[in-house]
C-alpha cells in the first residue's frame, strides 16, 4: 500500500511538471469524476439475510430478494493471483444462475475479520430455511476453472493474434 502511494505521488509530481498546474488539475478532476461513482456504488452495496431469503443490492435501488426455495447452494469462491487471494460468498440459484453477495468479501486489501462469522450466519439461515434434499451442490463448470491469470493470459494471446492478423492484412493492401 505504501509503495502504491509513493508511485501515485511520483506520477502526480511528474504530471504536474510536464503538463503544468491546469493540466494536472484536469487530470485529477477527471480521475475523481471517473472513480467517485464507482466508490459510492461499492459503499452502497450490501447483502441481507432474513426469513424471506437473501436480499442483495449492488448500490442502486432497494435490492432484490431471492427466496430460500430458489437458493440451491451457498459457498465461498477463492480466487488466487499474483501471490494474493480473495474470497467471495456466492449463491447458486435453482435455475443455474449464480450471484455473489456484495459485502461478503475478503482479500489482502479488504481483510474483513468477521468474514467467516458472516458466511456461517448466511449458511445457518439457509440450512434452517430449506429442506436438506433441496440443497444440491452444482457440478463444476468451465468458468469455475478460470482464474484471473488464465483470463489475462488468454486475453493477451488473443490480442497479439488479432494485432498480428491486422498487421498482415494491412501490409498486403
Amino acid at each position: 500500500m505504501a509503495l502504491a502511494l509513493v508511485l501515485v505521488v511520483v506520477e502526480g509530481v511528474t504530471a504536474f511538471v510536464r503538463v503544468g498546474a491546469v493540466g494536472f488539475c484536469w487530470m485529477v478532476g477527471g480521475t475523481i469524476a471517473l472513480l467517485a461513482p464507482l466508490v459510492l456504488l461499492s459503499r452502497r452495496s450490501w447483502s441481507r439475510v432474513g426469513a424471506d431469503g437473501i436480499t442483495i443490492c449492488w448500490g442502486l435501488g432497494h435490492g432484490r430478494t431471492y427466496p430460500w426455495h430458489e437458493i440451491q447452494w451457498i459457498d465461498v469462491r477463492e480466487t488466487k493471483g499474483q501471490g494474493s487471494s480473495s474470497h467471495a460468498v456466492r449463491m447458486f440459484l435453482s435455475g443455474g444462475r449464480r450471484r455473489s453477495l456484495p459485502g461478503l468479501y475478503r482479500s489482502d486489501m479488504h481483510p474483513a475479520p468477521d468474514f467467516d462469522e458472516q458466511f456461517q450466519r448466511v449458511v445457518n439461515w439457509w440450512e434452517l430455511s430449506t429442506d436438506q434434499t433441496a440443497r444440491v451442490r452444482p457440478s463444476e463448470q468451465f468458468r469455475d476453472r478460470l482464474t484471473p491469470t488464465v483470463v489475462g493470459l488468454v486475453g493477451t494471446i488473443a490480442i497479439v493474434v488479432v494485432m498480428f492478423a491486422a498487421f498482415v492484412i494491412v501490409r498486403q493492401l
